[in-house]
Formats: C-alpha cells, sequence, structure tokens
C-alpha cells in the first residue's frame, strides 16, 4: 500500500517546515569580513570544545525525527562544515534518511570550497546530492582582502571544478554583494558564470548578528542586480519550483543559463519561509535573525525518546512567527540581539 503524505507541519503564519539547516561547526578557515571579521573571531577567540557539538548520532538522530514531521530538504552548513572531522561519514549516514513517503531526503552542503578539490568525489559516493560555494570575487587582490586570510580565487574556482566534475550539481555559486566593495563585478561574475551550467546567486548584504559593520547604504538592492545584467543580455523570470525558495531565478534569453538573486532586505520573503536552523551544539532557531534558540541537545542527552524530540520540535515550530526582515524597517537599530552567520549557517 503506497504510503500517504505527511500531513504538513506549520508555524503560527500557516508556513511549513520543510527545510532543516544543520551547522556542524563553528569554526571556520576565512574571516570573512561581512561574516567573521578577524578583529571578533582572532585568534583568542573561544570557538566550541568538540564535546559541546552534536555527535554525528545525535545529528542523524535529530534530523530524522525532523524529516517523519516532514522535513525533505537538510543542508550542512558551518563555520565552514569540511573542517568537520569525520564531515563525508555524517553524509553517509543523513543520506540514508527517506521521507515517511519513501523519498531520499535533499542533502545539501554550503561551503567555501578551500577542501572541497580533495573531497568532492567522497562526498558525492557517500550521498551528497548538491553544494553551494562562496564565492565575492574574481579579483584575486579582492577576493584575499574578503577572505582576509589570503586564500586565492584559482583555489575556489578549482573547488567549483571539482564539485562539478563530481556529479554535486549543478553546483551554485553565492555572492555577497556590498556597495563599494565588489558590486563593479556584478557583470563580470556574471560573464565568467555564463554558459557554464553552475548557477550564479546574488545575495544582498544582511545584518544578520551583530559584528560585521552592516549598514543599509551597502546593500545592492537585488532589483539593480537584475537590470544590470538584463541590460547586457536579456533575462527572463524564471517561475519557482517550491514556494519556499529564498532566491527569485532568471535565465537568460540566449540560452545561456540562469541566475539567482536573494533579496532578504529589499524585498522579504519571510511569508513562505520554511527553513529552521540547528546550531553547533544543538540549538534550534526559527530565523536566520533570531537572537536566541531552544536547546534541543539538552533533549538529546537527557534521555528523551524520538516522540519526545518530536514533541518540541513540533511545538517551537507551531509557535513560530518570525518575520523580522518584512519588520527591519521599523525596528531601531541595535535594539535587539541577533546570533552570529557563523553560528547558525547562512
Amino acid at each position: 500500500m503506497k504510503a500517504q503524505p505527511a500531513a504538513a507541519l506549520l508555524d503560527a503564519r500557516s508556513r511549513p517546515l520543510h527545510d532543516l539547516r544543520i551547522s556542524v561547526t563553528d569554526r571556520c578557515n576565512f574571516r570573512c569580513v561581512y561574516c567573521m571579521p578577524k578583529e571578533i573571531f582572532g585568534r583568542d577567540f573561544a570557538f566550541r570544545e568538540r564535546s559541546e557539538l552534536l555527535s554525528f548520532e545525535e545529528i542523524e538522530r535529530l534530523a530524522r525525527v525532523a524529516v517523519s514531521l516532514g522535513v525533505h530538504k537538510l543542508r550542512l552548513t558551518g563555520g565552514e562544515p569540511l573542517l568537520r572531522r569525520g564531515i563525508v561519514d555524517l553524509v553517509g549516514m543523513l543520506s540514508k534518511l527517506a521521507t515517511p513517503e519513501g523519498k531520499p531526503v535533499d542533502l545539501a552542503m554550503t561551503t567555501n570550497g578551500s577542501a572541497l578539490p580533495v573531497m568532492a568525489q567522497q562526498l558525492k559516493a557517500a550521498g551528497l546530492r548538491r553544494v553551494t560555494i562562496s564565492l565575492d570575487s574574481l579579483d584575486d587582490a579582492r577576493f584575499k582582502a574578503i577572505n582576509d586570510v589570503n586564500f586565492p580565487v584559482s583555489r575556489v574556482l578549482q573547488a567549483i571544478d571539482a564539485a562539478e566534475q563530481a556529479g554535486l550539481g549543478p553546483v551554485k555559486v553565492n555572492t555577497v554583494l556590498k556597495r563599494g566593495v565588489n558590486d563593479d563585478e556584478i557583470l563580470s561574475l556574471a560573464e565568467h558564470f555564463r554558459g557554464t551550467g553552475q548557477i550564479l546567486r546574488f545575495i544582498e548584504f544582511m545584518d544578520v548578528g551583530t559584528t560585521n559593520g552592516w549598514k543599509l547604504d551597502a546593500v545592492v538592492p537585488s532589483s539593480e542586480v537584475v537590470s544590470r545584467i538584463n541590460e547586457r543580455w536579456a533575462l527572463e523570470p524564471v517561475v519557482k519550483t517550491e514556494p519556499g525558495e529564498t532566491a527569485n531565478r532568471w535565465r537568460y534569453a540566449d540560452g545561456a543559463g540562469e541566475i539567482g538573486v536573494i533579496s532578504s532586505v529589499t524585498n522579504a520573503f519571510c511569508g513562505n519561509c520554511s527553513r529552521a536552523r540547528v546550531s553547533a551544539e544543538g540549538q534550534l532557531y526559527t530565523c536566520l535573525f533570531a537572537g536566541s534558540g531552544y536547546d534541543l541537545r539538552a533533549l538529546l542527552r537527557g534521555g528523551a525518546d524520538d516522540a519526545e524530540l518530536a514533541r518540541a520540535l513540533t511545538g517551537r515550530w507551531r509557535q513560530r512567527d518570525d518575520n523580522y526582515s518584512e519588520l527591519r524597517a521599523a525596528l531601531t537599530p541595535g535594539n535587539r540581539k541577533r546570533i552570529e552567520m557563523s553560528y547558525i549557517g547562512g
């Protein structure tokens, strides 16, 4: 007998829980100025001890319960997830999960790409389906200044190629735009990835956390990005395949692929946000801009059974009323705590 689809778990705004993003480490080998600025995350910064992080068994158990409640997309994040020792083993464990209807979960990862050239094939073999790689500039000197650890562009481009060759595609490439920093590269980035099958996505600079020096005048609106590219190569809108997608998609009229724009600042998509996030040590966050989380690790290590975990996830999601991006303009700057992106992933 064919399994019936699980009833959607809805929050207070009738948004379903479809996506779970799991941070596996709070560490990163980059110090990107918009995420982990070196003056804050320096040599003396105290990262989490290994014992504080969720074990792979705890992550698998939590993900399994979440999938039973309707989650069908799992994304591994960080920090930099490839820094977590044994990450290929975790991918193998999660890739075996299936929805109540028997469909495999959509397992993806967001990475800076630094270790992908030597790990892409292993990750694919373990069951990873797709990767998203961060690349904020094609100019080597500028990219090194942005990542602030002297990491060259060429090695990220090698990572993108390695991911594609391993079958981890379509590879998505994320570029965070800042006015006066890299917005002059919109066309050169678009030209580089046109016709490659790799999907370039421009992300508005967001006020995640409190350490990245966010200012509204540093935001390059997605509408401007689309307009500038459209002036050079005609673009056509692409209908979203799922309502919870963060990116608005545009394809080149000449068939050279597509781009995406993520407009959390100028065109908030809170209304259909279907994502929950779990930090590396097991805090559940129901919004990227949240100031506090819910301690799932205490349940995992306190003897809770799967039914209790399911009730906790269900209860937190049903209470969820987050819509920070819709309210941003009305809020007083600095009047609320926000968790850092490096802590819960993007």
